[in-house]
């Protein structure tokens, strides 16, 4: 019920659905509408009506393909239907957007005559650079994208069948590699006769495979000449002579088995029965034919790929239909061929047997990942997949002949990928599998709000955190029960009635003591309530980290973490950040939250622990300390502060890149600083602003979320003692989750720290 809620909530809130259309040119003057529209328009069009391929250099057509489905074959949902197959299709636009910066039309066709389909997307030739096929069912998938692909002078691709076999077989490469096997002698079993299938079973065919080591099943078993049952022409092509009629038989010295099927197919037994160093890709989704702890407990000697990220080598299509595209739009070809593919699964298995960089390690909880037999296929996380995959695929479009326009140097057109990939893209996904690496216990004072409880349940299902909830604990698990949420085993601490009341009583009062507190008072009111419990657990070491505020005015919120866990002894004073994600990049604002009126010393102290803050974000930081100035072009209070603010962090930091006082245009824009400012080490390129005070930069911060359309994250406290952190009073369940990462990255640091020491 939880995930049911969440979904539905994740394509309803706000928009509705999950894609949008977005003008890429100005349309704010009479004059910009007289360009885009009448009668300006009227010079594009009779340019192309001369030339036809001009429509690549005047409209969207050469970045935009259609995800083409009539819903019968929806992953997991079988025949659904066109509109009801809509949200998948657009889940499919934004992965290629996301992944490759592919623009998508989904087109949802409510016919099971697959004439028809191929008639109406004929028809749609002028709009789209290329054509996916999805969720299209066998064997019908097959007659309608080799038709297709026989009329139509633009690319035809069927992820279904392709993007599938193009992994598996990438893998499949490797592994044969590890193994020492050849693929023109290895036995090769292939259970599932759909499109995925029959496509991997052709793939390594293609590979070099013999068809006369091959054995297809399908639900009926064995497919094999003389069959009447079940069968069509694609089945038949992959027929088999051998008396073998059990997918058990056919696993007898089998040395690869692609698994497109079904649950719990593979049985212990057929594991048992196969060649040495065999090749299991279980790739039925959401559950694989036999789960990789189950095989590997039957023999040690398995190479094993699923389609789940829980376990190595996962066989995940968006390692491939993005950057394929990618690719062929970039040349705009006329077909997807079979160069092509075999370019896209030999830059992937290239790219397994590559030295994997830190940024990949980072993003994946910082584990360590070399060739081998749980690495024989690139993450779907690799920012390196488009890099490497297509220029691959573009080059084998230009020399097979299917290209239409040359990229020029390879090197250059891999730059010119490398800059669709915002950084910003990558930034909560990298804390995220940080927080995974080590998860650390947070305590959440609301615990019976229904966000936090939400949110518990994502931390506990994604393995970000261990969560702690304090409130009423018959309340709680109503409410958790009437939410449909599964948190069995999750921590409930009700303050009223806690076992470690005496204990935080006396430690709070000694504390205390001398700030007002009685120990009665301690005991009677402050130690039940749930902020100052709440602090209490992380200063005893019952919980590393704390957040809360969602129902609660920040300074209620920051106060028992003050007064309790208090500053580290190293800084002034605590300070407030934000970090502001943007389309193409990250900002980090500071101080956004604490110090009114900061003095120049508690500037430069915030200058330097947001930017370790940035680091810790894997951002190099470029430092601004902003003013209504430009180094030394107004001499006034405010301006000497921030100058001198400038001047401490340079000697306090020297190796860390900052100037100042500088405006905030000059700080962002490259162009206007270098050339009104040549000698300025942030060069236009700052990523972490640093305000002359509190009234700026909270201002500043809210309308850059609200007007430039940032994501913001925080508030993020820098120099407390021990991590905790404070919630805003609207955020949402994912805005819960992204803190909860943050605070359990902090307290992995903080835990660093303590070890060092």
């Amino acid at each position: 019920m939880a995930k049911k809620r969440d979904a539905l909530e994740y394509h309803s809130m706000g928009r509705k659905g999950k894609i949008e259309v977005i003008a890429t040119k100005p349309c704010d003057t009479s004059r910009d509408l007289s360009l885009a529209y009448s009668p300006g328009v009227a010079e594009p069009c009779l340019e192309i009506e001369k030339n036809p391929m001009d429509a690549y250099q005047y409209t969207a057509k050469g970045n935009l393909v259609a995800v083409v489905s009539n819903g019968s074959a929806v992953l997991g949902l079988g025949n659904i239907g066109a509109l009801a197959g809509k949200p998948v299709m657009e889940g499919k636009g934004v992965l290629f957007k996301r992944f490759a910066d592919v623009d998508v039309f989904d087109i949802e066709l409510d016919t099971a005559d697959p004439d028809e389909i191929i008639n109406t997307v004929k028809l749609l030739e002028p709009t789209f650079g290329g054509i996916n096929l999805e969720d299209i069912k066998a064997p019908e998938c097959f007659y309608i994208e080799e038709k297709l692909k026989e009329i139509m002078n633009i690319p035809v691709f069927h992820d279904d069948q392709h993007g599938t076999a193009i992994i598996a077989n990438a893998g499949l490469i490797n592994a044969l590699e590890i193994t020492g096997k050849d693929i023109s002698k290895v036995k090769i079993v292939v259970n599932g006769a759909g499109a995925a299938g029959i496509a991997c079973a052709k793939m390594a065919l293609t590979l070099g495979a013999k068809l006369e080591n091959m054995i297809v099943c399908d639900s009926k078993g064995v497919i094999y000449k003389g069959r009447k049952e079940g069968m069509n022409e694609y089945k038949e092509r992959l027929a088999t002579e051998l008396p073998i009629r059990t997918l058990a038989e056919a696993m007898v010295d089998a040395d690869v088995f692609f698994g497109v099927s079904a649950k719990d197919i593979l049985t212990d037994e057929m594991v048992a029965s196969m060649a040495k160093d065999p090749i299991i890709f279980a790739m039925a989704n959401p559950d694989p034919e036999i789960l990789p702890t189950r095989a590997l407990k039957v023999r040690d000697d398995i190479i094993m790929g699923t389609g789940r990220s829980d376990f190595p080598n996962q066989v995940n299509n968006v390692l491939c239909f993005p950057f394929l595209f990618r690719g062929t739009l970039d040349t705009h070809a006329t077909a997807i061929n079979d160069e092509m593919k075999m370019a896209a699964v030999k830059a992937l298995a290239n790219l397994a047997k590559e030295d994997v960089p830190d940024s990949v390690i980072k993003a994946y909880g910082n584990t360590k990942f070399s060739f081998g037999r749980d690495y024989i296929i690139p993450k779907p996380f690799d920012p390196r997949v488009l890099l490497h995959v297509a220029p691959a695929v573009a080059k084998a479009a230009i020399d097979s002949g299917v290209a239409t326009r040359d990229i020029g140097d390879l090197d250059k057109y891999r730059e010119s990928l490398e800059a669709l990939q915002g950084r910003s893209k990558e930034i909560m996904r990298t804390l995220i599998n940080k927080a995974k690496s080590q998860r650390k216990r947070i305590v959440f004072p609301e615990g019976d709000d229904e966000r936090i409880l939400r949110a518990a349940q994502i931390l506990v299902d994604e393995k970000i955190a261990i969560p702690i909830l304090l409130g009423h604990e018959d309340k709680i698990k109503n409410k958790i029960r009437e939410l449909g949420l599964d948190l069995h085993g999750v921590q409930i601490i009700d303050t009223k009635d806690s076992p470690k009341h005496r204990e935080y009583t006396k430690e709070l009062f000694r504390l205390r003591q001398r700030k007002g507190v009685t120990e009665a008072e301690a005991s009677r009111t402050i130690c039940r309530e749930r902020n100052y419990y709440g602090a209490m657990m992380v200063h005893m070491g019952d919980a590393d980290t704390m957040l809360s505020g969602v129902n609660h005015h920040y300074p209620e919120t920051i106060r028992p973490a003050l007064e309790i866990i208090g500053k580290q002894e190293s800084v002034s004073g605590v300070h407030g950040l934000y970090m502001l994600v943007f389309k193409t990049k990250v900002i980090f604002c500071a101080d956004t939250t604490v110090c009114i009126e900061p003095s120049a010393e508690e500037l430069a102290e915030t200058a330097i622990l947001a930017a370790a803050k940035a680091r810790q974000f894997d951002v190099d930081p470029k430092v601004a300390m902003l003013s209504f100035a430009n180094y030394g072009s107004a001499i006034h209070p405010l301006t000497l502060k921030m100058k001198k603010a400038t001047e401490l962090v340079k000697q306090w930091a020297p190796d860390l890149v900052v100037d100042g006082e500088v405006q905030a245009n000059v700080a962002l824009d490259p162009e206007l600083s270098q050339k009104q400012y040549p000698f300025s080490q942030i060069k236009g390129n700052a990523n972490v602003l640093i305000f002359p005070d509190l009234n700026a930069g909270n201002i500043a911060y809210k309308l850059l979320s609200k007007l430039g359309g940032a994501e913001a994250v925080g508030p993020v406290l820098m120099g407390m003692k021990k991590p905790v952190h404070v919630l805003q009073r609207g955020d949402e369940v994912n805005d819960i989750v992204n803190m909860a990462a943050v605070a359990v990255v902090d307290a992995q640091d903080a835990e660093e720290a303590d070890n060092d020491c």
